[in-house]
């Protein structure tokens, strides 16, 4: 029997500036950039001339973007306030604009340093609570004109797993999607601007997490909006990976990313640049063979 693969559908969402972004023709590779003291899949910290020559490194690795975040938001972690995070990733945007070819996305839930970050130069907000936690960033996405990504989670780091509870992970992760999706809308950020993420590791066991990894088309189609999944380093892979810590799971990532690129991601949001923009390339040729 041979494997078939359904077609990936192709979107133009919009980035802050006047860009846009094709999504659709090939999955892409998002670059994880922490600038924070206390990230899960970093082995140390980076300091912000550091995290510059990285995300220039990614570049050249073959990114496609980078996404600059200033707050841990593993589980278990501690929130940090605005000024914390501005104070983080604002010298990293600065020195990277005009220097950087590709789209800089920021890493936040917050209003205020969104709407800083894209003055700075990001062209993107990757929002890990999907509106759950500051609605106003809605208002600041539609006012810009930035695309914004909407995770799928559950509660705060500290008790999310505590919330892990589903009669069916994937239809009841579409369900709750589809309503943040219809928050942001109704908030006034256009519908092709969304991109979704099924928030793999978040508010989910190990189990829920490859049960999304194994359904991904089923999740995109039931809201219709490009796919972004990131599975890079995550505890989920901890057993498969024979107990390592985050930063000895990439060979586990590379299979998660794998089976996300033959689901139909769009775009995969990883720590190894250079190794997975391998894999995302070697799976999208069997993909497009099947």
């Amino acid at each position: 029997m041979t494997a078939r693969f359904g077609p990936r559908p192709t979107y133009r969402v919009p980035l802050a500036g006047g860009g846009v972004l094709d999504l659709g023709a090939r999955p892409l590779v998002m670059g994880i950039l922490n600038v924070t003291p206390d990230s899960f899949g970093d082995s140390r910290p980076l300091s912000a001339a550091e995290a510059v020559g990285r995300a220039l490194e990614m570049e050249a690795e073959g990114a496609d973007i980078v996404d600059i975040g200033g707050e841990s938001t593993r589980p278990g972690a501690d929130a940090v306030d605005a000024d914390t995070e501005l104070r983080r990733v604002l010298p990293v945007i600065e020195a990277l604009r005009g220097r950087l070819r590709i789209p800089m996305s920021v890493d936040t839930y917050k209003a205020a340093v969104a709407d800083a970050a894209l003055d700075a130069g990001a062209q993107m907000v990757n929002d890990v609570s999907g509106l759950l936690y500051d609605p106003e960033l809605a208002a600041v996405v539609s006012r810009r004109g930035a695309s914004i990504v909407l995770m799928h989670t559950r509660g705060r780091s500290k008790d999310m797993y505590q919330q892990a509870d589903y009669v069916d992970v994937v239809v009841d992760v579409a369900r709750e999607l589809k309503a943040q999706t219809d928050a942001a809308v109704a908030g006034g950020v256009p519908p092709g601007a969304i991109v979704i993420d099924p928030g793999i590791g978040f508010a989910k066991r190990p189990s829920h997490s490859y049960g999304v990894l194994a359904r991904l088309p089923e999740l995109a189609g039931a809201i219709g909006r490009p796919l972004l999944v990131g599975p890079s380093r995550k505890s989920f892979l901890r057993a498969a990976a024979r107990g390592a810590d985050a930063p000895g799971r990439d060979w586990t990532t590379a299979a998660a990313v794998t089976a996300s690129v033959l689901g139909g991601a769009h775009i995969v949001r990883v720590h190894a640049v250079g190794p997975m923009v391998q894999v995302v390339r070697a799976a999208e040729e069997i993909r497009q063979a099947g």
